[in-house]
């Protein structure tokens, strides 16, 4: 996001922002951890025009796209016009990442006896609906087609390593992590370190969940969404009609923007979810994080 020269203090995963004012530098000094800044949104929202776009989608040839895709790409369309909500908070400073990292949880089999794994999928703020579907689809059918995610593999090696000497490892690891010095190749398989985690709760048919940031890592949004449900509403010209919703909650880490910003992404986020034709074409504009 954006051929910025690497400067001294930035990250291999971000950018450190200078021109911040001095109250949300210091706010990680008072607020350490990411369980310490959460605030929590829940919102339902309307959804005949979404159900009417998805199913002329899957026609075209999109068979399974749903509510999934289309948080997706209307987070990213979020982050290109406003992409403070892309930052995040390490080692008591914060950062614009460089890219749009997307953390899901995929249940191997649908069955009880299934296991789950997570996997990362790297998102461009100029993404399509389209874009984000191959993307998704290309990471889901690994995992279906019976291979293992890096994330499994290397919590298998960790795994065989006697958990006192784990315990310290995770120790160095966190001090690695605090100075920007964790190795890529775990950072690229960490669950915990990514732009957004999500949880698609609708597909195992129970609503969202208030689910906490990790304090390892600098995860600094999850999203989880719930199934589809049915209310009847009072029409103004006072008939009864049946309505669909979806319900969905955010948690964040409210250490990266203020709460005016945050009310300003929760109304984009909803309009480009409303409106979700906007998502079949890029943005005009890509909007860039200060410095």
């Amino acid at each position: 996001m954006g051929n910025r020269k690497r400067r001294f203090g930035d990250r291999k995963d971000g950018r450190l922002l200078r021109s911040l004012d001095p109250f949300y530098k210091f706010a990680p000094f008072i607020m350490k951890h990411k369980n310490d800044a959460n605030n929590s949104f829940a919102d339902s929202i309307e959804i005949t025009e979404v159900d009417r776009f998805l199913k002329k989608k899957r026609a075209e040839g999109f068979p399974g796209i749903g509510m999934l895709h289309i948080f997706l790409a209307s987070y990213c369309r979020v982050v290109s016009q406003k992409p403070a909500l892309n930052r995040f908070v390490a080692g008591q400073r914060i950062y614009a990442r460089n890219n749009i990292e997307v953390v899901l949880i995929v249940k191997k089999t649908m069955s009880m006896e299934s296991g789950e794994t997570s996997i990362k999928v790297r998102l461009e703020p100029g993404d399509t609906i389209s874009d984000i579907y191959y993307k998704i689809n290309a990471e889901v059918e690994k995992i279906k087609n019976g291979q293992d995610s890096e994330t499994d593999n290397t919590a298998k090696a960790l795994m065989k390593i006697p958990r006192i000497i784990l315990k310290f490892c995770v120790f160095i690891l966190n001090i690695l992590e605090y100075f920007g010095k964790l190795p890529q190749f775990l950072v690229d398989v960490s669950p915990f370190h990514g732009s957004l985690f999500v949880t698609d709760l609708g597909s195992i048919g129970i609503p969202p969940v208030y689910h906490h940031l990790y304090n390892f890592g600098n995860m600094p949004l999850f999203l989880a969404f719930g199934t589809k449900r049915r209310v009847l509403e009072v029409q103004l010209d006072g008939s009864v009609a049946e309505k669909k919703y979806v319900d969905y909650t955010l948690v964040l880490d409210e250490r990266i923007c203020d709460g005016f910003f945050f009310a300003q992404v929760f109304k984009y986020l909803k309009s480009f979810i409303r409106h979700p034709q906007q998502l079949d074409i890029p943005p005009e504009t890509i909007v860039e994080d200060v410095d």
